[in-house]
């Protein structure tokens, strides 16, 4: 009897047991865990001093930082050590561009033919100053004990140089791209050469080659470019040899896009191409309380206005300066408007200020319009917010942001160059009083926040996943390995001209022969006739 109470219980016991594990299970069900991975000890280089390039670049190592894993990093700008992040102070050898005047930027960055063999030129510069730099030295000589590292994180921009470090530390390597991607240098990274007749260039002037037109010159702006980065990257080596021009270079096994599906048409992407796109996207902080009185006193809503932290809005000639103030003069509703420096004659409805809280301000509900440039962290935010766009892109990726956007049904673009009053307010009104803007820039944000993992653990789990898997080589596509030859298939084209060739000789030969047996033989018989 005593056995059979201790069975029972035993019994009783394990029923229990099996119930709360069943339990469990099913309340855990569908929910996607992963063990965390050790720390991981991260070495950061953010070779561009452009403080869009950095906004990016600094969420990434916040996402892995807030992780527990261990970054160090060199830049040009300094947001202070804090738990698991140490910084290398690079302000005072890499020259920071801000405020730039815009006869400036017209002349280096407007045209292909300038801004290519320019962006070229920085990144070996930037290289140069980096790797000369005593901490940097003693990482690539591993003469500090206490340099360890498993995993490097580094911008590129016109030169394959940034990954001497990868190269020499024989460590796994990520791009952060702080734009959408650096279309010429696809094959450099991926392997691959994007198809002209199907995705835009990154310095195209629209969002898809839709026409003949469009497709034609798509197609030479690739092959320009791509040539341009391989011609002058070779010549500056050849006239200037650096160590970093006799290293094979090390392939990134993953790469951090600043893109979403969004605002990029659709297109084949390798799977170690992770968009992160909206990754700088913060929790509102507040509104001063000078500039939330000012929005929300307007009946009539509110319209910003910026060119970003690249850009002096106050270097804009005279009749530019002038068409915006007569212009935004007359609509009704009050206008924030980032400009540094002193403005005269001010309209009344227009607040000036050389800062403003633009992600907070994008999510006010007064705000009815975001003016542009068309810098893919603003265009983000104003994603992100709902808020209809108009453009004015400068340089570089901007043109092609905007294009997005004006595809998407909630933009419209303008040049800068031609702007005048009256097409000015027109764009302002229309954007303003058409109801369809404000819809479609709600439907876009809707898409865009409807993702199935947020930026910041994506970012995390690859960053682990390239470690625990040595560097991810099964990512990296095979045609990496292929000679430019092997890549279009020059030798397979040259072997079925060959074929073809031999084949058609052969048969002219038969034929020939034929044609002379045949010949010879009618000639017998008509001399036998006779």
């Amino acid at each position: 009897m005593h056995t059979q109470k201790i069975m029972s219980r035993a019994f009783c016991a394990l029923n229990t047991v099996v119930a709360i594990s069943t339990i469990l299970l099913c309340g855990f069900s569908g929910h996607w865990t992963v063990q965390p991975a050790d720390a991981l000890r991260i070495l950061a280089v953010e070779s561009i001093a452009g403080k869009s390039h950095w906004n990016f670049m600094r969420n990434v190592l916040r996402a892995l930082t807030d992780s527990g894993h261990a970054v160090t990093v060199f830049t040009p700008f300094t947001d202070g050590d804090r738990a698991n992040y140490t910084e290398v102070d690079m302000s005072k050898v890499i020259p920071i561009k801000l405020n730039m005047d815009l006869t400036e930027i017209f002349e280096k960055f407007t045209t292909i033919t300038s801004i290519v063999p320019f962006s070229v030129q920085l990144s070996r510069m930037l290289c140069d100053i980096i790797f000369a730099h005593d901490r940097m030295k003693a990482i690539l000589q591993r003469d500090n004990g206490t340099d360890e590292f498993d995993v490097i994180i580094i911008e590129p921009l016109g030169s394959d140089c940034v990954s001497y470090v990868a190269t020499r530390l024989d460590l796994p390597m990520i791009y952060v791209i702080p734009s959408p991607m650096i279309t010429h240098h696809e094959r450099a990274f991926l392997g691959h050469v994007p198809n002209p007749a199907t995705r835009s260039h990154l310095l195209a002037g629209h969002a898809v080659p839709g026409s003949f037109t469009k497709r034609f010159t798509n197609t030479v702006m690739l092959a320009y470019t791509m040539f341009s980065v391989a011609y002058n990257d070779w010549s500056l080596g050849r006239a200037n040899p650096k160590p970093y021009d006799d290293r094979l270079s090390v392939r990134p096994s993953a790469l951090f896009i600043n893109s979403h599906y969004i605002t990029e048409p659709p297109s084949p992407t390798a799977p170690n191409v992770v968009h992160v796109g909206g990754l700088h996207l913060e929790q509102p902080k507040g509104i001063p309380h000078d500039i939330l009185e000012f929005i929300e006193a307007s009946p009539n809503g509110v319209i910003y206005f910026t060119f970003g932290s690249v850009v002096k809005m106050s270097t804009l000639p005279g009749y530019m300066q002038n068409a915006f103030k007569e212009a935004l003069a007359q609509v009704p509703q009050r206008v924030l408007w980032k400009y540094e420096g002193e403005m005269e004659n001010v309209p009344k409805n227009v607040m000036i200020k050389k800062w403003f809280p633009q992600r907070d301000i994008l999510l006010h509900p007064k705000v009815k319009l975001f003016i542009s440039h068309g810098g893919i962290s603003g265009v983000y935010e104003t994603v992100d917010a709902g808020v209809p766009v108009l453009g004015f892109p400068l340089f570089y990726d901007q043109h092609r942001n905007i294009a997005n956007l004006v595809d998407a049904g909630m933009a419209i673009s303008m040049e800068l160059s031609s702007v005048s009053k009256d097409t000015l307010l027109n764009a302002i009104l229309e954007l303003v009083n058409n109801e369809k803007y404000l819809k479609n820039a709600k439907i876009t944000s809707e898409r865009f926040q409807d993702r199935p993992l947020s930026p910041e653990k994506s970012i995390v789990y690859w960053t682990e996943y390239i470690h625990r898997h040595k560097g991810a080589p099964h990512l990296k596509s095979h045609a990496l390995t292929l000679t430019w030859y092997q890549y279009y298939l020059l030798d397979v084209i040259a072997a079925i001209l060959v074929c073809i060739f031999i084949t058609l000789s052969t048969i002219y030969f038969i034929i020939k022969i034929i044609f002379k047996f045949v010949l010879l033989y009618l000639q017998n018989v008509k001399s036998k006739s006779e």
